[in-house]
């Protein structure tokens, strides 16, 4: 059965490029980011790893912690790490799982048949500090994912976690973000934007983004 948002991550132990790994106590009271690769050596997966490496200081100020997976050994993952480095200019710090015996694939519902019958596809899942899954996203193989996309994704989460918004289309720090609908009171909406709105419609109410 897959994931669905809001679900509780599931938690497991599991071997990785930096030791073993116990899901659940490994992530603390941090955001988790964990995506999957179909195999070690593969040239897109490469370019992601390097990228994620490269962006460890913005999930750091985010509190974010970066986990991949992968199917192949811990040593193989190793020699990987090698080829990422040098090839992406990058310094891999960051757990890879070794999930040889498909346990979390099949946990996290990361293999589908239809597409090929053993290799994981390429799911992402962002999970907050309370274990519990906020986003998923599946690329083809063929695809690099959009890492920027990742972070304006749970940058957004946190505001509208700390504040009564969503964020519109498109929305990146900085940009108005809209007043959710159920929030009516005028007294309190003064009170929690008191940089004030603008009402396009009575259900669309733009405003400054709160924290900025």
């Amino acid at each position: 059965m897959s994931l669905r948002l809001g679900d509780t991550a599931p938690d497991f132990e599991q071997d990785s490029s930096v030791g073993r790994i116990k899901f659940h106590q490994w992530l603390g009271d941090s955001w988790g980011v964990l995506f999957s690769h179909p195999a070690d050596f593969t040239p897109v997966c490469t370019t992601e790893l390097g990228l994620t490496a490269k962006l460890a200081s913005e999930f750091e100020k985010r509190n974010v912690k970066a986990i991949a997976l992968s199917v192949d050994n811990v040593e193989s993952h190793k020699e990987w790490i090698k080829d990422i480095n040098e090839t992406q200019a990058a310094n891999v710090g960051f757990p890879i799982l070794a999930d040889g015996d498909r346990k979390v694939s099949e946990l996290y519902d990361m293999i589908h048949p239809n597409a090929n019958a053993t290799l994981t596809v390429r799911s992402l899942f962002v999970i907050d500090p309370q274990k519990k899954v906020r986003l998923t996203i599946t690329y083809p193989a063929s695809t690099g994912r959009n890492f920027d996309e990742i972070l304006r994704v749970i940058d957004s989460l946190q505001l509208t976690d700390s504040h009564q918004v969503a964020t519109p289309g498109n929305w990146k720090q900085g940009d108005d973000v809209v007043i959710v609908p159920s929030l009516k009171d005028e007294e309190e909406i003064k009170r929690k934007f008191p940089k004030g709105y603008k009402a396009l419609r009575p259900y669309l109410r733009l405003t400054p983004q709160p924290n900025k």
